[in-house]
This record gives structure tokens, C-alpha cells and sequence, in this order.
């Protein structure tokens, strides 16, 4: 599907126009190519990188125009795997973009041509790049959220068990971190060598400082994933330290108790307490006396 409109945000039906106008393809088709082809003046290299499937992240100043092609989260509200790819060929007069189902960015990018500040090739390119960096930041907003419900769940539930959670999430933070740098790096390479006014070089490495701070963004969130990791452990740790010293004082509080009923029940003839008549009751009475006399000299020192 081919769709087109100058570069003042009027739609108009695509004829081959070349100048002062802005064309995106989705699903490109071979008869669509095939008039691209005819139109504009299409590096087979930077062509053939917008074709492929799975393609990353890049950028190169051709002689023909300049290209980049960038990868981003689909869907950055829900947090999830999918990506998607916008590739973009600049002309000095017009916008060729190409990619297999429109994304996020290209959607909302559209409707601002011809509005002030979006009416000039470089611009439409700037926005672009700009509202794809925005995608960043949502899933950098949406991790973020899930990482504050992960640290609660730590701290007050202690019979989570969040370690496969943190790893789901830190897999999904390496897959945008490595989304990011190389979309980072393409603008990089595209601030440096495309041609354009001097406001439009700025413009392209403000795109590249906006991936930079989501880049870093997402490094933090995923540091943080490894303290809380760490954090998790050691809380588990010390509730088995408890555990553990809970047991050895009740092992404790029983140890003289059964040392006694060890001695008095010894089967020896000669024994004077086996014939006391209060004997029984003195054994029960000296059990519950130790046994309450060192309960509270634990819960009185904290050991229990």
C-alpha cells in the first residue's frame, strides 16, 4: 500500500511525485516496488536492507540519499517481545519510508506535517527518529511499574519466590537496551554524514541524545532488577537464619529436660527417687521450671 502527501500535510494520490512530498509504503508489494523503483532514485543496498526481515539497526549516507533503518518495541504499554521497523530514505526535498506495517511513531509523526516546525524533509525524519525514542521511554515507564510491584512483593511477601520474574524482566530490558544502542548508533551515524543545514544536524543528535538516555534509563532499571535479586537472597537468608535459631533454642530448651528423663529412667535397683512417693510430680514440676525458666531467658535476649 502506497500512500502519499506534501511535505504541508496535504494527502494526495500518489502519481511518481519526487518533490516536496512524503511516501509511505506498508507491505511493500512487487508492483509497488517496481514504481517506487521508477520514481526515485533507490541504492540497491540500502533497498535491500529495508526489504529484509529481522533487519537491525542502521544508518549510511549514500549517493543517492542518505538511509536508516531503526528497530523499536511494538508495543512498549504492555512491555512485551514484538518489534517493529521503520526505514527511511531522505531526499533533500522529500521522504521515502518503508516498512511492513506501519509503527507507532510513523502513525503519530503523520498526522504533524505541515504543522510549524514539521514541513521540511529533515523535519519529518527528526520526528520520526524522536517519536521512536518516545517508544523507549513508554517501556522504560512500563518496567518500571512492574519493577516497584516486584520490590513490594519482596518485601512483603516472603513466600514469593520473584526469581523468574526478575529474569523475564531482565531479558526483556537486554532486548530493549540492545534495541536502543544500536538505534543510538544508527542516528549517531546519521548526524555525522547525512547533508543538511546546521539545525538539522542538531536536530539529528538530539534524536541520538534522546536513545542515549533511554539506553541509560533501561541500564538502571536493569542494575536495579540485579540488586533487588540480591536483596531477595539475602532476605531469604536471614529467614532461615531465624528459622535456624528458633530451632536451636527449642533443641536447647529440651536438651536438659531430656537428660533428665534420661537419668530417671535408668533401670537401676538401687535408685532412691524410683521410690519417692512424690516423685513423678517433682520430675513434671523440675521439666516445666527449666523448661520456662530458659524460654524466657531466650525471649528475654531476643533469641527467639
Amino acid at each position: 500500500m502506497i500512500r502519499a502527501q506534501t511535505l504541508t500535510g496535504t494527502p494526495l494520490d500518489w502519481a511518481g511525485q519526487t518533490q516536496g512530498v512524503w511516501v509511505d509504503v506498508q507491505a511493500v508489494t512487487p508492483e509497488d516496488l517496481e514504481r517506487l523503483r521508477v520514481a526515485f532514485s533507490l541504492n540497491r543496498l540500502a533497498l535491500e536492507d529495508a526489504l529484509e526481515q529481522g533487519h537491525w539497526s542502521r544508518a549510511e549516507a549514500y549517493p543517492e540519499h542518505a538511509f536508516i533503518t531503526i528497530r523499536s518495541c511494538a508495543h512498549p504499554e504492555e512491555a512485551d517481545e514484538f518489534t517493529e521497523r521503520l526505514s527511511i530514505f531522505l531526499y533533500p526535498d522529500a521522504v521515502l519510508t518503508i516498512s511492513r506495517a506501519g509503527t507507532l511513531a510513523l502513525g503519530a509523526v503523520w498526522k504533524l506535517v505541515g504543522r510549524e516546525s514539521v514541513n521540511t524533509a529533515p523535519e519529518i525524519v527528526y520526528e520520526l527518529l524522536d517519536h521512536t525514542a518516545d517508544t523507549f521511554f513508554t517501556l522504560a515507564d512500563t518496567l518500571e511499574t512492574r519493577v516497584d510491584a516486584l520490590e513490594e512483593r519482596v518485601f512483603t511477601d516472603g513466600r514469593t519466590n520473584p526469581v523468574g520474574d526478575v529474569f523475564a524482566l531482565k531479558h526483556l530490558l537486554a532486548q530493549a537496551r540492545r534495541l536502543s544502542s544500536d538505534a543510538r548508533e544508527a542516528v549517531a551515524l546519521l548526524a555525522r554524514h547525512a547533508e543538511g543545514s546546521a539545525a538539522d544536524l542538531v536536530r539529528f543528535r538530539d534524536a541520538q541524545d534522546s536513545f542515549t538516555r533511554a539506553a541509560s534509563r533501561l541500564d538502571g532499571l536493569r542494575d536495579f532488577l540485579t540488586s533487588l535479586l540480591d536483596l531477595h537472597l539475602n532476605l531469604q537468608s536471614q529467614r532461615m537464619n531465624e528459622v535456624m535459631r528458633t530451632l536451636t533454642a527449642v533443641s536447647v530448651v529440651f536438651l536438659p529436660l531430656t537428660f533428665l528423663a534420661g537419668v530417671w529412667g535408668m533401670n537401676f535397683e538401687h535408685m532412691p527417687e524410683l521410690h519417692t512417693r512424690y516423685g513423678y510430680a517433682f520430675a513434671w514440676l523440675s521439666f516445666l521450671v527449666i523448661g520456662a525458666w530458659l524460654a524466657y531467658s531466650f525471649k528475654r535476649r531476643g533469641w527467639w
